[in-house]
């Protein structure tokens, strides 16, 4: 008797965790609040959640995601008050959320099944895609109702999003209301089918961003889209459906696309190793992004360095000249006066990687090649330009466009061609610009080539002889300098130190710009007029060989309007220098931290230098050929040029991540203190999520016209400390520029101190990225309260570390960079 009762026990307990594993409810097996539900490969989870017991959701997340991370939601307008909630199989074979108390339904799925069958014959099952379906009698390929058909805020591998033309089912994504609330927000990420196939993100009712249309490789808007991506992409587009699927090549990656409650559309993927999300790509991250940004007839683009990122098309001019001088290009452009483009020799010009404008009014043709595309537009007066429809293969359709283009965007690879009317004379001044170009190219590059081999020649005559004389006495020229390899700074100049000794006049005082930590600044003046900065490193500077060679390797492959620009360097007779282009504003500290020159930045103009910098920043942590971390953001590194605005420079102690590396640490704490972060300062790990942090104390200093080493006077605290306790208070506006006056709009700063204070949090995973910090600078929209910030100074001789132990460091917090502190 008692070996039966040990039996039994053995057996109950290898039922209980079979029980706990099961993936099905049916008519006669309900799921309650507290049971889970898990998918036979143990991938998902389905079951109720909420953050407290008032408010209960049926939601779907990952099993093996510690955070929890919910994709799916049914009842999320309709949450069940307390635990009482059930799902269950109902009479008529749908799925229903009832109150067990009141036996009142907070969801159903209204499913009509055309054969009716009794309410046992009906199953529901989550599987390991993490689809939740209902099925009759078994017959899983018969589908009633699945919920990858109702997605909400997340889209998951294999999951389709687009319209069924036969049923008109649109499988859109909304976003959550907030961070805790699942609610559905105020973004939309839906597809549209007027004209051509496109996906639109929507606030409310306004059109926020575009992907373009579809190219046979990916979207035209987003040219990351290639067969090289970690995914498989399934674009349909038939008489039925017009959808896009897309599938892991490896399916132990966990990957989502998400519609976050910013209105940011990420596509993250989980890193075991490390425990959390990694930002794979995002949209909306640049100005550029934003839906007609630049107005009608007009091209937006980034990487005009120092000029206005809007320029009207070919054949077109402002509508308003004034506001396009101040920057605002919303009115767009209109057809210059006198333009003959219809029947008079007229002509197409060709604009490369763009995203191609609004299709949303434009007209398809599948059965055109281009050619043929062309001289179909050309023979309609009204036709204003003109794209392939597809072009993998060779290219095949026709796109052309009537009245107003909009929303282009221009790229420096990937998109596509597109083609627009100009007038007889326009086409012929721009080919002839653009054969002049190529033959300029085509002269540089033979003269080039003669020179180099000249060069090499002399080079190698010039070599033996020295050797011969003095291999000790040689000058070091830029490839033989401790080992770096001159063909990888081919995009720079190499100048002559008597070139550079010629240019600042012997380095004087009087051509003197200012000092730092690795040594001077000089202004030059090169024979042919061009206005320069010479840094000239001093030999005692901190700067060694590796930060020297930082600087020039990435520089010299960083092109972006807020990053300054690398001309050369000069690397002879003991001597090392880097040449800049001169930005006649000098730093940005020169001008917030003075009570005079602080009164010509106006508001307006302070949020402006605040964006351009956070664009910059994105631009390192994710646009750019490199992933690169700064690791010295501060006022005096950033430059103001000759319209103010800003160009975040200092590179020598900057580090190029890998494309899947997020994170490191180091023994070699290098810096400025008063904008490290904590986890940096203190252990020496540094991340994107470091510079945000010195982005945060930054972004504060501008808006105070404090230093980070200013403390109050009663309290003695850092400026973090300062600002989140008037925050706290509800008295953030107290801490505002006082030259400010009452002229800034008190939401904008508002907004710009709440951003400033999530940089600063304790923890990075805290810390938003930059490509969220600059939707949050663009967009009112919800932002999450901050937490403690990492640092919060309470005297003049020593600071604590919340979260962190505390820390004696043998220098004070000023504008000074550390390089020799070692930090583990």
């Amino acid at each position: 008797m008692c070996q039966t009762k040990e039996l039994l026990i053995v057996f109950v307990s290898f039922l209980v965790p079979f029980c706990s594993s099961i993936d099905t409810i049916s008519f006669n097996h309900s799921l309650k609040d507290g049971d889970l539900l898990i998918s036979s490969g143990k991938s998902f989870t389905l079951g109720f959640f909420g953050n407290s017991p008032g408010k209960r959701y049926v939601g779907i997340w990952y099993k093996n995601v510690p955070e929890q991370t919910v994709v799916w939601v049914a009842n999320r307008d309709s949450p069940i008050n307390g635990t009482s909630g059930i799902l269950t199989i109902d009479s008529t074979g749908n799925l229903v959320i009832l109150d067990a108390k009141t036996q009142v339904s907070a969801w159903r799925t209204n499913v009509s099944s055309a054969t009716k069958r009794s309410a046992d014959s009906y199953t529901a099952k989550l599987w390991d895609s993490g689809n939740f379906v209902l099925f009759q009698d078994s017959k899983t390929d018969v589908i009633e109702w699945q919920s990858f058909d109702y997605p909400t805020n997340t889209l998951l591998p294999s999951m389709k999003y687009g319209i069924d033309k036969r049923t008109g089912l649109n499988r859109f994504l909304t976003s959550w209301k907030s961070l805790n609330d699942p609610g559905t927000g105020e973004y939309r990420y839906t597809m549209e089918l007027n004209g051509t196939p496109q996906v639109f993100l929507y606030k409310s009712s306004s059109r926020i961003w575009r992907t373009g249309s579809w190219t046979g490789h990916g979207w035209s808007g987003v040219p990351e889209m290639s067969p090289r991506f970690i995914f498989s992409l399934s674009y349909v587009d038939n008489d039925t459906e017009v959808s896009l699927t897309y599938g892991m090549h490896d399916t132990s990656i966990i990957s989502r696309m998400v519609l976050n409650e910013s209105g940011i559309v990420n596509r993250v993927t989980w890193q075991e190793s490390e425990q959390k999300w990694v930002q794979f790509w995002s949209a909306v991250k640049d100005p550029c992004d934003n839906y007609e940004h630049c107005g009608v007839f007009s091209n937006c683009n980034l990487f005009n360095l120092g000029e206005f990122e809007c320029s009207c098309l070919p054949g077109y001019e402002p509508k308003l000249s004034r506001q396009w001088y101040l920057r605002d290009g919303s009115h767009g452009c209109l057809r210059k006066k006198d333009e003959k483009v219809c029947n008079s020799s007229e002509g197409f010009f060709k604009l490369n990687h763009v995203k191609i404008p609004d299709t949303s009014t434009a007209q398809m043709n599948k059965n055109m090649g281009l050619e043929e595309c062309e001289e179909f537009c050309l023979k309609n007066c009204s036709c204003t330009a003109y794209a392939s429809a597809n072009i993998s293969a060779g290219g095949s359709g026709c796109i052309t466009w009537y009245g107003d283009l909009r929303d282009i965007k221009q790229f420096t690879d990937g998109a596509q061609d597109f083609f627009i009317r100009v007038s007889a004379s326009d086409l012929a001044q721009l080919s002839k610009n653009s054969n002049s170009h190529n033959k300029k190219r085509v002269i540089e590059i033979l003269v080039g080539s003669a020179a180099a081999i000249t060069l090499a020649l002399s080079s190698v005559y010039c070599l033996v002889i020295n050797k011969r004389r003095n291999d000790k006495k040689r000058s070091k020229s830029l490839a033989s300098y401790e080992g770096m390899d001159e063909s990888e700074h081919a995009e720079i100049s190499i100048f002559d130190l008597s070139t550079i000794t010629n240019a600042t006049e012997n380095f004087s005082d009087a051509n003197k710009l200012g000092t730092g930590g690795f040594g001077s600044v000089y202004k030059g003046h090169l024979k042919d007029g061009q206005v320069i900065a010479v840094k000239r490193l001093s030999e005692t500077s901190g700067q060694g060989t590796q930060e020297f060679k930082n600087e020039v390797t990435l520089i010299a492959k960083l092109q972006h309007r807020n990053l300054v620009r690398l001309l050369g360097c000069c690397v002879q007779q003991g001597e090392k220098m880097l040449v800049y282009e001169y930005l006649p504003n000098k730093s940005l500290d020169s001008f917030i931290f003075d009570k005079t020159k602080g009164s010509l930045l106006d508001w307006g103009k302070r949020f402006e230098i605040i964006h351009g910098i956070a664009r910059g920043m994105l631009y390192l942590h994710q646009d750019s050929r490199l992933r690169i971390i700064h690791r010295d953001l501060k006022a005096s590194n950033v430059l103001l040029d000759a319209s103010m605005q800003p160009k975040v420079s200092d590179f020598g102690m900057a580090r190029i991540f890998g494309g899947d590396q997020i994170e490191a640490n180091t023994n070699r704490v290098v810096g400025t203190y008063g904008y490290m972060s904590p986890e940096y300062a203190m252990v020496g790990h540094f991340s994107a999520k470091s510079d945000v942090f010195s982005f945060g104390v930054l972004c504060l200093e501008i808006i105070t016209g404090r230093k980070n080493s200013h403390y109050d006077q009663e309290q003695s605290k850092h400026i973090v400390g300062y600002v989140w306790d008037s925050w706290k208070d509800e008295k953030a506006l107290d801490v505002v520029d006082p030259l400010l006056g009452d002229s800034y709009k008190a939401c904008e700063v508002l907004r710009c101190i709440h951003i400033g204070l999530l940089c600063v949090q304790s923890f990075a995973n805290d810390r938003p990225t930059m490509s969220e910090l600059v939707f949050m600078l663009c967009n009112e929209t919800n932002i999450p309260f901050p937490k403690e910030p990492g640092f919060v100074f309470r005297s003049e001789n020593h600071f604590s570390v919340k979260h962190s132990s505390s820390a004696s460091i043998g220098t004070s917090v000023n504008d000074m960079s550390i390089t020799t502190v070692h930090g583990r």
